[in-house]
């Protein structure tokens, strides 16, 4: 993935902050967002009510064993937490999202 370098004008408009930048700096902006989610890949979780960490487990092209180790949990747990058996704490939540390259927000959608 490329790595940008942004560089925009902020303004405001009746109370709202706005940036302004070049058209090539938000397509890249908008090519590293559909990397790293495409739109079909975020709406298959909040339509099918599947588990977003399985989601972007496979996203990921990971199994659940090589996600469990990278993030330094029991493969069981992991399966129990994408079955819906468990709940995960938050330093697990943590982990199992650095492994995913994501955030807990985007494991914990409701």
């Amino acid at each position: 993935m490329q790595e940008a370098v942004i560089k925009a004008v902020q303004f405001e408009i009746e109370g709202r902050t706005w940036a302004l930048l070049p058209l090539t700096d938000h397509e890249v902006l908008c090519q590293q967002a559909k990397e790293s989610s495409p739109s079909s890949f975020v709406e298959r979780p909040l339509l099918s009510g599947e588990n977003p960490g399985r989601v972007w487990r496979e996203h990921r092209g990971l199994s659940a064993s090589e996600l469990a180790r990278r993030a330094s949990v029991s493969n069981a747990h992991i399966s129990a937490i994408e079955s819906g058996v468990s709940t995960a704490s938050v330093q697990t939540l943590r982990r199992i999202a650095k492994a995913l390259e994501t955030t807990i927000d985007t494991l914990v959608l409701s």
